[in-house]
């Protein structure tokens, strides 16, 4: 049905068979097997066939089949068998690797599903937006995601941003009432709400009409095209590489052509083996290697509860010089507890005189202040398995209501003889909530009620104790008031410093009196009547000290932006370390800096404090005006901005909300500082192992070209036939590099500084090692050839099989060298699968040595044991040397890192 619009809110319950307490959970599971799950299908997605295809129209892999068809024509039936198998094989495994990928993200993006808040059984139920049917009442609060399409039946100045579906950047105030017009436009549809929309602002209920793909976005997603993904910059970069060493291939097939055919080897013979080199230049295993790693470390990172949402953040990651981090919930457990309470005339401490029930007993001038945190609260207690209650809602809110219970009030109880008529949501410009209470009852079953029953209505504020400070004129003195002096005045924010001061976040609650609900039309939020404060504590994260300390000595720079009280805000810095300088700047001090003075202020300042969403913007700007790579962390639907204009976007999984997550390139599960910092690590260690397989395939590729180029030079034909070419090329491209594409992080990891984003894929010391390594392959396998060649026995082709084995070995021994610093070379726990391709590597050299059918295939001779011994001797020296010029660098390094600081 699609006119819920002209319906009214009875009928469109009716309807659906439902009512404004929700549906069942037998109900919904029902529900759920009738219209499926309350997801869009995906769109986009290469299909298998698609991928496959795409692995056997690689330039390379078209050059191989090429090679096959001309070798079929020529008769050479073993070598075309061969090198199909090859091609096979490599577009086999190319595609097993991408397909497992393109899985593992698919499955990485499902995760990404908001957690919404619905009434089932009459009660309210935090589930996953996946498992809505049609007719279950959802509850929406500013910075949610619309997770389906539905009917408003509750509007508290609900406003929605509909940009995605009507074009229009106005957000539109909904209501509830029934419209006439059978055909109006969704944007003039103000008593629906539609999927993939976001709320701006206010709060609401509404009843689910539509699901999935009967969704308006559904009906737009069912008309999309596949969407092609982009190349990262690191997958460019690759590119352009992979481009240069085709041409270089080229180069080196042409040259290996013209001297065989000036030797007078067959033009026949002689255009496989330039094919052969022109292969074995470019590294075919770097796609598959490069999809693997960012899969594997993707997945690592999920481990560590880290969920990356866009591909390219894995690469920046590794780049980052600062995370600015929120402080509540990230930096601190989220676990907020009154743990006092301010009155203007006495300061309680509420973790005092506590029963074995966890309650407190409170005078009465203190219940005031309990019961308008209480009723000024969207937040709701909910009895878990245990006996412990939980708290579905805002943390701090969820603090209030604590409290309250522990003091034995109860919500419900307390809201049917104050219900609540009128309410001015929390933003954050005023930095406070206001709601508006009918007195309904006459105080008889609550003392501190009668406090209120001159009047028909009350107004409940609660917010920042300086903010409510200024629009306070009395003061609440145990049933009596007082008008606001400057002493009084003083008083109060000398107490607000000493909570702020011991690490707490500083609640201010007040009240007044009214005759209407909307006070005729003025501001409910002045002449208020200052009650008190509460001081809720949110200890600091076990974890977060040592994460902090090891940003610092990896070079990043750790920056509080919070909205907390600046003395709260330094007190928990303080503790965790995270500066040197105690200095503190707010956002009113930002608000008076001028562009010069604020560039100044983000190179030396860490702390900034009663911020809002466009503070954090403007220091995110600055710090990356400065060539700083920043991580920024948010959870408000405001700060999305900030959050998008970041190098590395962080939403918190827990406390964010959904426009935050959707805004953010990646989310923290756990809302935890530390897993920021262990995705740093992680994406360090994924471009380690990338360049580690880069410098591994180019060194030995290098090593394979000189050695055919030369062979000629000193006398010896053709030092490796087509197929051992290619051989030598599965084994290490593809089983070595897959192994070193794993490595583990390593031991100085987290000690370096950050590398620079546009920082080339190799480096100089780089190319210095590809340059060595090839020539140390190349001198030593030409000088066992030159050993073993006898000019007057050609039919003698040991030399080529000491050839074939030497490079082999020598391979495996430059990856062993080149595993991950830190470990032992020979370590399986640190990472089994290198070990295990490592083993494999060397057994198939030997097979194709030594199986009698391998040996004719590739036109080798058994080695003798001594022989044997000589090109594991070669092997032994290639991981020696590595190893010894790998750690010489790292102590080379130390130093210089150890004079820099």
């Amino acid at each position: 049905m699609s006119s819920w619009h002209t319906q009214p809110v009875n009928e469109v319950l009716k309807s659906l068979n439902s009512s404004e307490k929700g549906i069942s959970n037998d109900d919904a599971g029902d529900r759920l097997k009738q219209y499926g799950y309350n997801e869009l299908q995906e769109r986009g997605g290469k299909s298998p066939l698609r991928m496959l295809w795409e692995q056997f129209t690689q330039t390379m892999v078209l050059i191989l089949i090429v090679a096959a068809i001309i070798s079929a024509f020529l008769g050479k039936n073993i070598e075309t068998i061969a090198i199909l198998a090859i091609v096979v094989l490599f577009g086999v495994l190319g595609f097993v690797q991408e397909y497992r990928a393109e899985k593992a993200m698919a499955a990485l993006k499902r995760m990404v599903v908001p957690t919404i808040r619905a009434r089932r059984n009459g009660q309210v139920q935090e589930l996953s937006a996946r498992d809505l049917v049609p007719g279950d009442v959802v509850l929406l609060e500013a910075g949610n995601v619309v997770p389906a399409d539905m009917r408003v039946l509750e509007s508290a100045n609900l406003r929605v941003q509909e940009a995605a579906l009507t074009g229009e950047s106005e957000a539109v105030e909904k209501e509830t009432g029934a419209f006439s017009e059978d055909n109006l436009p969704l944007g003039d549809r103000k008593n629906m709400l539609y999927m993939g929309t976001n709320v701006a602002y206010g709060r609401g209920a509404a009843v689910v009409v539509g699901t999935g793909m009967k969704t308006e976005l559904g009906k737009i997603a069912d008309l999309l095209q596949e969407v092609e993904s982009k190349q990262t910059p690191l997958q460019q970069q690759l590119d352009q590489l992979g481009k240069l060493l085709a041409i270089l291939g080229f180069v080196a097939a042409a040259l290996m052509m013209v001297i065989g055919l000036l030797i007078g080897e067959p033009l026949d013979e002689m255009f496989l083996t330039a094919v052969s080199l022109a292969v074995a230049v470019v590294p075919e295993g770097l796609p598959a290697v490069v999809t693997i790693t960012l899969a594997i470390g993707a997945q690592r990172m999920l481990k560590r509860h880290a969920l990356m949402r866009k591909l390219p953040a894995v690469e920046t990651l590794g780049s980052v010089t600062i995370i600015c981090s929120d402080k509540t919930g990230t930096l601190t457990e989220n676990r907020m507890t009154v743990t006092a309470i301010g009155l203007p005339d006495e300061e309680i401490d509420f973790t005092a005189n506590a029963d074995q029930q966890g309650r407190i007993a409170v005078p009465e001038k203190a219940a005031v202040a309990l019961i308008i945190g209480m009723l000024c609260n969207d937040s709701v207690l909910k009895a878990s398995d245990g006996e412990e209650l939980q708290v579905i809602g805002d943390p701090t809110e969820g603090a209030l209501l604590l409290a309250a219970s522990r003091a034995g009030l109860q919500k419900e109880a307390l809201e049917k003889q104050l219900p609540r008529v009128h309410e001015e949501p929390f933003d954050s410009t005023r930095k406070r909530m206001t709601t508006v209470h009918q007195i309904a009852g006459d105080g008889s079953q609550l003392p501190a009620l009668r406090h209120f029953s001159r009047s028909g209505y009350i107004a409940c504020t609660k917010g920042a104790v300086d903010s409510l400070l200024k629009i306070s004129d009395q003061v609440w003195l145990d049933g009596r008031t007082e008008q606001m002096t400057p002493e009084w005045h003083d008083r109060l924010l000398q107490v607000n410093n000493q909570f702020a001061q011991n690490g707490m976040r500083v609640l201010g609650i007040a009240y007044r009196e009214l005759q209407e609900p909307h006070n005729n039309g003025r501001s409910l939020e002045e002449k208020l009547t200052f009650v008190g404060m509460m001081g809720i504590i949110d200890p600091p994260r076990a974890a977060v000290k040592s994460a902090v300390a090891t940003c610092r000595t990896a070079g990043i720079r750790p920056i509080m932006i919070t909205g907390d009280h600046p003395l709260t805000a330094a007190a928990i810095a303080k503790e965790l370390h995270i500066t040197d300088n105690a200095e503190a700047v707010t956002g009113e001090m930002l608000n008076d800096m001028s562009e010069a003075e604020l560039e100044e202020v983000v190179s030396r300042v860490s702390i900034y404090a009663r911020v809002s969403p466009e503070d954090k913007l403007r220091i995110v700007e600055k710090l990356q005006h400065k060539g700083e790579v920043v991580a920024m962390t948010g959870d408000g639907v405001n700060d999305s901005p900030a959050l998008k204009t970041a190098d590395i976007g962080v939403a918190m999984g827990i406390t964010g909300t959904d426009v935050a997550k959707e805004a953010s390139d990646m989310v923290l599960l756990d809302d935890n500082f530390a897993t920021i910092v262990a995705a740093v690590e992680e994406g360090r260690v994924i471009y380690d192992n990338l360049i580690r397989f880069i410098k591994f395939s180019l060194g030995g590729n290098l090593g394979k070209v000189l050695v055919m180029l030369c062979a000629p030079l000193i006398g010896i034909p053709i030092a490796l036939s087509p197929l051992q070419l290619l051989w030598l090329n599965l084994l290490t491209d593809g089983l070595m590099g897959l192994g070193l594409g794993t490595e583990p992080a390593e031991a100085d990891t987290m000690e370096r500084p950050p590398r620079h984003p546009e920082q080339s894929v190799l480096t100089k010391s780089d190319l210095v090692y590809v340059s060595w390594t090839g020539l140390l392959i190349a001198a030593v396998t030409l000088g066992i050839g030159a050993y073993y060649f006898d000019r007057a026995n050609p039919e003698d082709t040991s030399w080529q099989t000491m050839i074939f084995a030497t490079i082999g070995f020598m391979q495996i021994g430059n990856a062993i060298g080149l595993r991950a610093y830190g470990h032992s070379p020979f370590s399986y726990k640190s990472n089994p699968l290198f070990v295990m391709m490592a083993t494999l590597t060397f057994l198939l050299q030997l097979v194709a040595i030594y199986t009698p059918f391998l040996e004719t295939f590739f036109g080798l001779e058994p080695l003798s044991l001594q022989d044997l011994a000589i090109s594991l001797a070669a092997g032994l020296l290639m991981f020696l040397v590595v190893f010894a010029e790998s750690r010489l660098n790292r102590k080379t390094n130390e130093k210089a890192v150890a004079a820099r600081a």
